[in-house]
């Protein structure tokens, strides 16, 4: 079996055609959603990139490999100490080590990495056990044709030589949005999302964050990145800052779309595209403008933890939807159950293959969800609604608690939680029940969020209110001032 995974970074489901999305920004993963699976509600269960990517590497939980946060103890996988033996459990029980399987003869799944995650985060956990790993070596700000061009000689070379997994990680949607100035842009007469008014816009302006409307990039706009960076904005004043946002996104999703497209095609005149499974997804989504938040993954919320999972598997479902609900790394647990490969016991990750290949529709009840890098929350993904407790709110101010109906109101526009009381009693029982159970055995001897907490805050906030507030106070938000002054003493 060869198998390709597209892992398109802070890649949204919602902003697919095969999602419903209304502008035409894939159509190659649309085409190969014809001939695919598609779920409907798999989610990260570990954000942003750092600890997603860990989770599917391990096959485990944040709470249980020890990475929640971008920075700090957090950040690092936890040791094993004296219990170590020769080989690491990593070693053991990492996906690509399960993938490669141990033939009777030597015959064995070729793995390979084509990303520059490993060395935009120090991840280097990750290319540790991969056979084969490249990097671009733009830590990120690469565009998908370097990235093409290397899993285009890998294909050349190797493609045709046994069985492989081959991993292609594209930035594109990621910010800064940097399309090359001469794709030019596709979408300026398309209309942005129905749900993005003037009135969402306005409110957000008087709020407060980074990443927010007056700071989309970051915590004050910086004229010398626009210059660097032409499509991505700085601030959101008027309607029009808004369509760059949405724009710029969309845009970068075009491109990456497009290279999915040409290796796809690379495949087909290699004459292997019949037997080779391909999977398009990402390690989390992104928020574009939910919860005052422009172009970027703060939360443990739908828009930033929900992300697209389209898979075409030789003999198993074409052209059908599956709505239960699954974690990231369950469907590598499944992959590897196809594959005839064991499930390691380490792992908090659960095969669904039984119930694929049978062409139904089972999953989990209820999902948990984990953000520690800028807010410090956690979520319970359950029946209709999204259910979201904060710790720390990455100086936006939310709630500390936050219900939304996802199929009502997937933008989260309108907090239930005042008025939902039995779902709201359901997200706070479900994530207690899963914490006290996650409790039994968490890295390091106690919950990384507490530690988190502990050491200052999540990476990127840490530090950064006092400048921030004297940001607001000269912007004429001093009352947002004093509130996280008094919120975060």
């Amino acid at each position: 079996m060869k198998i390709l995974y597209f892992d398109i970074d802070s890649l949204r489901a919602d902003h697919l055609g095969c999602y419903g999305y209304h502008r035409q920004t894939s159509p190659n993963i649309d085409e190969l959603s014809k001939f695919s699976s598609i779920f409907e509600n798999v989610h990260a269960s570990d954000v942003p990139c750092l600890p997603s990517r860990t989770a599917l590497l391990t096959g485990r939980f944040g709470i249980h490999n020890g990475v929640v946060n971008h920075g700090g103890t957090d950040a690092e996988p936890a040791r094993e100490g004296r219990s170590r033996e020769f080989w690491s459990r990593l070693q053991l029980d990492a996906l690509p080590i399960r993938m490669k399987g141990r033939g009777l003869h030597g015959e064995q799944m070729r793995t390979v990495s084509i990303s520059s995650f490993a060395q935009r985060h120090s991840a280097f956990h990750w290319s540790a056990v991969f056979d084969e790993s490249y990097n671009v070596g733009k830590f990120g700000l690469e565009t998908a044709d370097e990235v093409y061009a290397l899993a285009e000689d890998w294909l050349k070379r190797k493609g045709k030589q046994g069985d492989w997994f081959l991993h292609v990680h594209m930035w594109d949607p990621h910010t800064p949005y940097r399309t090359p100035k001469d794709w030019g842009d596709k979408f300026a007469e398309d209309p942005i999302p129905q749900w993005y008014t003037e009135e969402v816009r306005a409110t957000h302006w008087q709020g407060c964050g980074p990443h927010s409307a007056r700071e989309n990039y970051g915590y004050a706009p910086d004229e010398n990145m626009l210059a660097v960076f032409p499509r991505q904005p700085q601030e959101t004043p008027d309607m029009a800052s808004a369509r760059k946002m949405f724009d710029g996104y969309d845009m970068g999703v075009l491109m990456a779309d497009h290279y999915i497209g040409k290796t796809l095609n690379l495949l087909a005149d290699l004459d292997i595209d019949s037997d080779t499974a391909v999977i398009v997804s990402s390690d989390h989504g992104e928020n574009l403008g939910e919860l005052n938040v422009y172009g970027d993954h703060q939360t443990a919320d739908l828009p930033t933890t929900r992300i697209p999972m389209v898979i075409k598997w030789p003999g198993l479902s074409e052209n059908v939807r599956f709505n239960a609900k699954h974690y990231h790394m369950d469907v590598f647990a499944t992959i590897l159950d196809l594959l005839e490969r064991k499930i390691p016991e380490s792992w908090d990750a659960k095969s669904f293959a039984s119930s694929w290949r049978a062409g139904q529709d089972d999953g989990r009840e209820a999902l948990v969800l984990s953000q520690a890098a800028w807010a410090c929350q956690r979520s319970v993904r359950f029946e209709d609604y999204i259910y979201i407790k904060t710790i720390h709110d990455a100086f936006h101010l939310w709630e500390e608690e936050m219900l939304f109906d996802v199929n009502e109101d997937p933008h989260q526009t309108k907090n239930l939680a005042g008025s939902s009381l039995i779902p709201l009693q359901k997200g706070r029982d479900t994530l207690a029940n899963w914490h006290a159970e996650m409790m039994n055995s968490p890295a390091r001897g106690r919950d990384p969020h507490d530690n988190v907490m502990k050491e200052g805050g999540p990476y990127h906030v840490r530090g950064k209110l006092e400048s921030y507030i004297n940001r607001l106070k000269e912007t004429e938000r001093s009352s947002l001032a004093e509130r996280l002054a008094e919120r975060h003493p």
